[in-house]
């Protein structure tokens, strides 16, 4: 009876106890759920390529030289990209260099002699441009540098005009992948300067063509307002400039 008493009594202790026990409440808010990674996004300095992409097409898109692109990526000549390809659009974040050591020095070791290596031969200097005028017509906007609306020149004509290659070179863009400029051919003349030609009715080339100096590329259509033109501009690596300081006076 006395055992029976002492245990009841131990029972009552221990439910009180847990009775007066609570789980601590951790209230709405008080921590922010981690976000998940999303995968598959784009950094802003990213591009992922898509079917009939260039990579001469994305340079001129960005207003990036096509060579630095090339180099960021590790892409080499003929600059061949592919669709879902990611491309980096600015230079990798460069890292600190590694902190000195505090070990102890390294014995020097003598460095082993190479037999000297030739200079590589020197490139015969690039062929000089000798520009000429794309179409007939007069210009109704000139260039300015600070406004990217604004990028080359637009001369005024009509439907179907011929438009010829400003120079000599090799098609690398045609198409109407680019925003703003409709149906597009870009020709590069050297590693330095490409030259493009917008607005056209039709396209009579094709990129990998080979065209002459005054060859007929492509035919005059109209801009977004309706009125016929062409938009005719020359970068030097990867940069717009003024194309009336390049072609002939009239």
């Amino acid at each position: 009876m006395l055992l029976a008493c002492c245990l009841a009594g131990i029972v009552v202790h221990l439910s009180g106890c847990t009775a007066s026990w609570r789980a601590p409440v951790e209230t709405r808010g008080s921590r922010a759920p981690t976000p998940k990674p999303v995968r598959g996004t784009l950094r802003v300095d990213e591009y992922r390529v898509q079917r009939g992409d260039t990579l001469y097409g994305i340079a001129w898109q960005r207003g990036v030289d096509y060579r630095l692109i090339a180099a960021w990526n590790g892409i080499r000549p003929p600059y061949h990209i592919f669709p879902g390809q990611t491309l980096r659009l600015a230079p990798p974040a460069t890292r600190p260099p590694p902190p000195a050591s505090t070990t102890a020095a390294r014995p020097t070791v003598s460095p082993v002699k190479r037999p000297q290596r030739k200079p590589d031969p020197v490139p015969s200097p690039a062929r000089r441009l000798a520009w000429s005028w794309p179409a007939h017509g007069q210009v109704v906007s000139s260039f300015k540098a600070d406004d990217p609306l604004r990028n080359g020149i637009k001369i005024a004509g009509r439907n179907g005009l011929p438009i010829k290659a400003a120079e000599a070179g090799k098609v690398v863009y045609s198409g109407s992948g680019l925003i703003g400029y409709g149906q597009l051919i870009i020709v590069k003349h050297n590693d330095n300067y490409l030259s493009a030609y917008g607005h056209n009715r039709s396209i009579l080339v094709k990129e990998g063509d080979q065209v002459t100096k005054g060859q007929n590329i492509a035919e005059m259509g109209t801009a977004n307002n309706g009125n016929p033109l062409l938009h005719f501009e020359i970068r030097r690596d990867g940069r717009p400039v003024d194309p009336l300081g390049l072609l002939p006076r009239r």
